[in-house]
């Protein structure tokens, strides 16, 4: 946990879950940069923040916990929050209650949820994923007004050209700011003579035909999740390696994506059911509209948005499926596949299987052997590799 300062007050927050181990912090530069733009900085008067507040994108809800801890109580517009990771959402939870801000301060929706009907001043935190920037900015386009105040922020390296030319085709003309300790701010004026356009999102493709059981089959992708315009090479290769089961087993694709994987295992074994577990509410609702379209008749499947597999209990599934990230925003690392590996070991019944694929040079052969005592390759090519660990 680590102390975020602001003109409005100090906050201790943290990501979530939170780990004593994890060094990384809940905000960064562009959180606080937004932050002081909003208070009045160089002389700028302050941005008036007393109609309805919206904040895009906040990664583990600094800017929502700053921004509603200045709300009176009572208030008529509590700060909205939309993000799209329900690992967001619980970390924004936390902080707003560690910070003691009421219930009737700030409102969180998800990426899916309706978005608020008018905003006052909206917040973009610049999200990694530039498709999910566009479905959220032609979502809330018809909630902007003539006197909108918009801006967004984000390290330099987040901002591109393309980041600016979103803005300006949705929202209406954009600048930028200088930068200060490697963030930028983005400044846009609601242009009320653009021809306002529904979302392009979710798009749909047709699988390629050396794919298996779902060769040629149409999957669903909403706008965030990893590689929604085309298959990626991992899962290509991780569909042809698939295991060939049968009999009624419980199966978990962990880290679901568009649920490619799970709805792959169903097509193959009719009898099993599959719980999609994601933390994206995107994904999940991908996974299920790619289910939906593609399974059998008579398969079945639970849909969960949640901390990895944390919602499921102990010895409840007979295979895992798994091809775990191993980037949180920027940051690359391991902790996100480590938890997922420890969580199939709690899940999965003795003889239970985790099917993993990762890139080579990962090497979480290393980690499952350490964790179940046990693993094997099932497939190789130059790039990738797929695991399989028996829980004991």
């Amino acid at each position: 946990m680590n102390r975020l300062t602001t003109s409005w007050g100090a906050f201790d927050l943290a990501r979530f879950p939170e780990d004593p181990r994890d060094t990384l912090r809940a905000w960064d530069a562009a959180d606080e940069y937004l932050l002081r733009h909003l208070h009045g900085i160089d002389g700028a008067p302050p941005v008036d923040l007393s109609g309805a507040v919206v904040v895009v994108g906040d990664r583990w809800g600094a800017l929502a916990t700053a921004l509603a801890a200045h709300r009176p109580a009572g208030s008529e517009h509590p700060v909205v929050q939309i993000t799209d990771s329900y690992l967001g959402q619980e970390a924004t939870r936390t902080n707003l209650t560690r910070a003691g801000v009421t219930a009737d301060r700030a409102r969180l929706l998800s990426a899916r949820d309706t978005p608020p009907g008018r905003v006052d001043v909206l917040l973009v935190r610049v999200p990694k994923s530039l498709a999910l920037l566009e479905d959220q900015l032609h979502r809330l386009a018809p909630a902007v007004h003539e006197n909108t105040v918009v801006v967004g922020t984000g390290m330099v390296s987040e901002i591109h050209t393309s980041t600016l030319k979103l803005f300006e085709s949705v929202i209406g003309p954009t600048r930028t700011s200088l930068a200060a300790k490697k963030a930028r701010l983005i400044f846009c004026s609601p242009d009320m003579g653009l021809t306002r356009v529904p979302s392009p999102w979710p798009l749909t493709y047709a699988l390629p035909a050396d794919v298996g059981t779902l060769a040629g089959r149409t999957v669903t992708n909403h706008a965030g999740i990893f590689c929604a315009e085309r298959l990626d090479i991992g899962t290509r290769f991780f569909l042809r390696s698939l295991p060939r089961r049968r009999g009624h087993d419980q199966v978990v694709d962990l880290g679901c994506g568009n649920g490619v994987i799970g709805t792959a295992a169903a097509v193959a074994n009719p009898e099993a059911e599959v719980t999609f577990v994601d933390e994206s509410f995107s994904a999940v609702a991908s996974a299920r509209a790619t289910f939906g379209d593609n399974a059998p008749a008579g398969a079945t499947a639970r849909f969960v948005v949640g901390d990895g597999m944390s919602a499921l209990p102990d010895g409840s599934a007979d295979l895992v499926l798994n091809n775990p990230p191993f980037h949180s925003h920027r940051a690359t690392t391991d902790t996100t596949a480590r938890r997922m590996f420890a969580d199939a070991r709690r899940v999965l019944r003795p003889g239970g299987e985790l099917w993993v694929i990762g890139n080579r040079h990962l090497g979480y052969h290393v980690r499952l052997r350490r964790l179940f005592g046990n693993c094997e390759v099932v497939a190789s090519d130059p790039k990738f590799v797929v695991l399989r660990a028996v829980r004991g």
